[in-house]
């Protein structure tokens, strides 16, 4: 007998720009169905954390290159926005729709201004890859797969991705998707317009990039 299809999990995934149609006071309507809220960096605290009173539903988070303090409500300097997991050489369990999805992250651009924060060489990179391999394995042996969703703010090399250095993609990432098989990447950092392509895959992986925001529906 042929088990039954389960519903795709809603996600609102953001990166980049603070958007109108989402900084709204009519969010809860337009979006009042996402099951989960991905940001994959260089947004401010303010937008994230206005996004996250208003839906109520988990929200993760990596840094972008761009990101940077600013002041509270209560005037200290802040980095993280509040209701929201950093997800940052991390692999996280989330409940949604009775089910167990596992969320990895990894932040940053590739470097291009020595010391300057959420920048890493592909040395770096590949580190911070290896670091997250032990959960993975372990998300093996518990559930019978690696990764369900990777967030990141660069893409993967060679897609979505830029000639520049500062847009360059990871080749760690291509490392990553081909030996963890994650269902989907959701990236940032790489503004699209018009008919660039944005939604790629990889070998079991749906690379998406998300800039500036999208709804997505995802079969976990």
């Amino acid at each position: 007998m042929e088990r039954e299809k389960r519903p795709a999990v809603k996600v609102l995934a953001v990166s980049d720009q603070v958007v109108e149609i989402v900084y709204s006071s009519r969010i809860r309507q337009r979006f009042s169905d996402v099951d989960l809220v991905f940001s994959c960096g260089d947004l401010p605290c303010f937008y994230l954390e206005f996004i996250a009173s208003m839906l109520n539903v988990p929200c993760f988070f990596v840094h972008g290159n761009h990101d940077v303090a600013e002041y509270g409500a209560d005037g200290r300097l802040v980095l993280e926005p509040g209701g929201w997991v950093n997800l940052d050489g991390r692999v996280v369990r989330s409940q949604v729709k009775g089910r167990t999805i596992l969320v990895g992250g990894l932040e940053g651009s590739q470097r291009y201004r020595p010391y300057a924060p959420f920048q890493y060489t592909e040395r770096e990179m590949r580190l911070k890859v290896w670091r997250l391999t032990l959960s993975m394995l372990m998300n093996r042996l518990r559930f019978g797969r690696y990764l369900d969703v990777l967030i990141t703010h660069a893409p993967p090399l060679g897609i979505h991705d830029g000639s520049d250095l500062p847009h360059q993609g990871f080749e760690a990432f291509l490392k990553l998707m081909a030996r963890f098989r994650p269902r989907y990447l959701l990236h940032g950092h790489k503004h699209i317009y018009g008919l660039d392509t944005w939604r790629t895959r990889f070998g079991a992986t749906e690379v998406i990039n998300v800039y500036p925001y999208r709804v997505l529906e995802l079969e976990l």
